[in-house]
């Protein structure tokens, strides 16, 4: 079976958020308020080097994201 890497990150992305705003959380892990939306709709195909910047800030790692993978 086929996994939707997108929506699995998307789910994650939507759960770390929280209570806080798309402008807090963009800051936080370094998007735009745009590009967190679409992230958490499944709509933006981040790069590896914008995934690694989230991973940095959010203080986490791949596996915690995608456990199956691991």
């Amino acid at each position: 079976m086929q996994r939707n890497l997108d929506r699995d990150f998307a789910r994650y992305v939507r759960k770390a958020r929280g209570s806080l705003s798309y402008a807090d959380f963009a800051k936080k892990v370094g998007v735009s308020h745009t590009t967190l939306h679409r992230i958490e709709r499944g709509e933006h195909h981040i790069t590896l080097s914008k995934l690694e910047t989230i991973l940095d800030r959010l203080r986490i790692k791949l596996k915690d994201i995608f456990p199956e993978e691991y």
